[in-house]
């Protein structure tokens, strides 16, 4: 049953409403039902009052790329796991990625996920639809099938689909489903056996690069796809400079191309991989520094639409294996804005901005299906998150919900944590004073 909160004292930042000052927020029936100027909400009959003073109010967290591994890899990560990590970090939306075991190449699978989430989570769980079935990139799946089950888009994400005719008939099948490719651009023949970025680093470490070109070539291909077919093309974990550029020019051209960058993309460059450390192994991989301030150049004017997390949960006894051998990614629900705050301690981007892309630039691409999301305006639902900006604390990956425990950032100390997220009108994490 939705219960009345008062949030009351704090910084709301609504970018979809263009909003950024001391107010109020009244939540009814799990609803967004008033927002006011500082203290006129308080003769307001509510079950509760959450007192924001000193504290940033905004929308719920959207994040249109993660994996929580069920079914099949539950050592790694459960929707239940995976969810209330995510509630932890601010998150009420978020859009898992197929490659599960079996993969979400079915209507069954979708059906699956989404009775399990259902049941086991909080917050909104969207399931995203294979490209390919099994997705080992040979014959399409089901796609009309997937969309009717309610998929959000389409990926083979953790691989590409490398056949450019096959890629050429999934966008001609999803422009008129009105669903977003979401690609995992990468030219295996450039990248194949590679571990980190390639350069002096990787030759110091004595360790096969991945080159930028590897990334680039497949950016450029599927956007001259979608120019083709006139669909929506969703670029996944962008990285590299070069490909910031070619997006930009894609969107100077008129071309449908929406891109996203992850916190670990936009806060480590390459040196985080020193000591072979393997919970800084992700794919794409950590690049240069030049490069990670392109991604910060490319998201504050807009070339870069979103930021997604790539949440990439793992067992401790897989990263613990050598570098070579261990799986690519990182667990990053739970420190996620926590760590993309630097940038705004740091003067490098706006907390408008930041917000922004993190709650209505993602809600735009799933066009409002599951309801009024990204937005604290009068009648949108009551996802909202709040934290202290300043509030400073040292990352333990032993106390993380996720089963994932596998950060490159821990023991290290971050600014700024969430303090309380609400879903539907409902307090689903508050953390402990």
């Amino acid at each position: 049953m939705s219960s009345s909160i008062l949030i009351k004292n704090g910084r709301v930042i609504d970018p979809a409403g263009t909003i950024d000052r001391q107010a109020d927020v009244l939540i009814r029936n799990g609803l967004i039902s008033n927002m006011s100027g500082k203290g006129q909400f308080e003769d307001a009959a509510v079950d509760q009052v959450i007192d924001a003073e000193g504290m940033t109010v905004c929308p719920g967290l959207i994040d249109l790329h993660c994996h929580l591994r069920e079914p099949g890899q539950e050592d790694k990560e459960t929707i239940k796991t995976g969810s209330e990590a995510a509630a932890k970090g601010g998150f009420t939306t978020i859009c898992c990625m197929p490659n599960t075991k079996p993969p979400i190449d079915t209507a069954a699978a979708v059906s699956y996920v989404n009775s399990i989430a259902a049941r086991d989570s909080a917050i909104r769980i969207l399931p995203i639809g294979c490209i390919t079935k099994n997705r080992k990139g040979e014959e399409l799946a089901p796609m009309y099938e997937l969309a009717q089950a309610g998929v959000v888009g389409f990926s083979d994400d953790g691989s590409p689909v490398i056949d450019a005719s096959l890629m050429l008939r999934a966008m001609q099948y999803a422009g008129p489903l009105g669903l977003p490719i979401i690609e995992h651009c990468e030219d295996l023949l450039l990248s194949g056996g590679g571990l980190m970025n390639e350069g002096d680093l990787a030759n110091i470490f004595g360790l096969p690069g991945i080159p930028a070109a590897a990334e680039e070539i497949m950016v450029a291909r599927d956007i001259l796809l979608a120019k083709n077919t006139g669909i929506h093309i969703h670029i996944a974990h962008i990285s590299t400079r070069g490909s910031v550029e070619i997006v930009r020019f894609a969107k100077k051209l008129g071309i449908k191309v929406t891109a996203e960058v992850t916190p670990h993309h936009l806060t480590l460059t390459e040196t985080a991989v020193a000591g072979y450390n393997t919970n800084a192994k992700v794919n794409p991989p950590l690049r240069r520094d030049d490069d990670v301030q392109s991604l910060i150049e490319g998201l504050n004017d807009g070339t870069i639409d979103l930021i997604s997390t790539d949440h990439a949960p793992h067992t401790t006894s897989e990263k613990e294996q050598e570098f070579g051998l261990a799986p690519a990614g990182i667990s990053g629900f739970e420190t996620a804005l926590s760590s993309l705050l630097s940038l705004v301690h740091q003067g490098k981007m706006e907390m408008v901005k930041l917000i922004e892309a993190m709650t209505v630039a993602p809600a735009g691409i799933l066009q409002g299906r599951f309801g009024k999301l990204g937005t604290l305006s009068p009648g949108s639902i009551a996802d909202v998150t709040i934290f202290d900006p300043n509030r400073e604390w040292r990352v333990d990956a032993s106390s993380f919900i996720s089963r994932g425990k596998n950060t490159p950032l821990h023991g290290k100390t971050l600014k700024g944590k969430v303090i309380i997220t609400i879903s539907r009108g409902e307090v689903v994490y508050r953390l402990d004073p």
